[in-house]
């Protein structure tokens, strides 16, 4: 019989039989742990994502809107990445290359908006008081608003959520349920209104048919999609009460975009 060899845990001393402390969990490493192999294949994970939670989770996301919420808002989470997991991961591949202007919002975008002509005189002001040009301010405004978007987005799931809270109020769900189903909505919107159209963008060509309106229309298009079919899912909600509720929820994600980017844009103001 092939003997049993007990290993002292590296973190809390514990003695213990196996490859993992069954106090803390940490691992036992072997040679094998160290070799150029595994160090290949731990980066093929790490760049391609190559794990089976978080692939899964996102086509769930995409393809059953609503689901990943109800599943851990009722207890069921051991087989899906957690959604803030998720989300955190989305978002830093977004801001690597944050080509299409969604959370990210350059001078340019933020002087697009319907509060345009009260951001020029705020930027005006703030170039004079620095003693820049319009040229030298919009370069650095835009290395510091993309460093702020990437902590910031959050914002938008909080804001986004709360209409869910009045919505839904007798649907027995807790206002953490409802940030939960935003945090999902943010995942869905990274992936596919960020990183698919920033890579249809940079790698096909087609930016320049990606204007604001564009922009807009997709994502009222691709956010009824969403709600429509994650409000059934997640609140149960259905009928005529379903398609109204989801046309008021579409209407206040666009307006909490622009609440989230007027935010972003006077946090970036306030930090030059």
């Amino acid at each position: 019989m092939e003997k049993l060899t007990q290993h002292v845990c590296k973190s809390c001393e514990n003695r213990f039989i196996g490859s993992y402390c069954n106090l803390c969990g940490e691992k036992v490493l072997h040679a094998s742990d160290r070799s150029f192999k595994k160090l290949l294949s731990n980066i093929l994970i790490a760049i391609t994502f190559a794990d089976s939670k978080f692939i899964k989770t996102l086509w769930l996301i995409l393809r059953k809107p609503g689901f990943v919420s109800r599943e851990f808002s009722e207890g069921r989470r051991i087989k899906l990445l957690p959604p803030l997991s998720l989300f955190f991961v989305l978002n830093l591949v977004y801001f690597l290359f944050p080509v299409i202007q969604l959370f990210n919002a350059s001078l340019n975008t933020q002087l697009g908006t319907p509060f345009a002509q009260f951001y020029k005189g705020v930027v005006a002001t703030k170039a004079v008081a620095l003693n820049m040009d319009l040229a030298s301010f919009a370069l650095i405004y835009n290395l510091k608003t993309v460093t702020l978007a990437k902590l910031m987005v959050m914002v938008f799931v909080v804001i986004s959520s709360l209409p869910l809270n009045i919505l839904y109020r007798k649907r027995n769900r807790y206002f953490t349920d409802h940030v939960g189903y935003g945090v999902e909505l943010a995942c869905f919107n990274l992936f596919l209104n960020a990183i698919v159209l920033s890579i249809f963008a940079a790698f096909l060509g087609l930016g320049k048919y990606l204007d604001e309106l564009t922009l807009t229309f997709i994502f009222i298009v691709t956010n009824l999609y969403f709600v429509l079919r994650s409000s059934n899912e997640f609140y149960a909600e259905k009928g005529s009460s379903l398609i109204l509720k989801s046309m008021v929820m579409v209407l206040f994600l666009k307006v909490s975009l622009e609440i989230y980017r007027a935010v972003l844009f006077f946090a970036t103001i306030w930090s030059l």
